[in-house]
């Protein structure tokens, strides 16, 4: 049978196998897991408007939206579509 050598190197590999592990994986994680393009880029996101001037603006334009869309919906149903 072994001798206290034996155990030690056991002891040592059961201790430093894990160790081992941890620091190959956890290593270097922001490299290896990112996914380039995930985020949207700043100017891609929408925009959240900060003065009285830009919320009205963008009131307007919603509501000329909604104007459109419901003159495409009359048309459409005119047609019978």
């Amino acid at each position: 049978m072994g001798g206290l050598n034996l155990e030690v190197f056991k002891f040592g590999t059961y201790v430093l196998f894990p160790i081992g592990i941890m620091y190959y994986f956890g290593t270097n994680l922001d490299n290896r897991f990112t996914v380039g393009g995930f985020w949207p880029k700043p100017e891609e996101c929408n925009h959240v408007p900060k003065d009285r001037d830009e919320v009205v603006a963008e009131y307007h334009r919603i509501v000329e939206r909604q104007k459109l869309r419901q003159a495409h919906e009359a048309r459409r149903s005119e047609r019978g579509e």
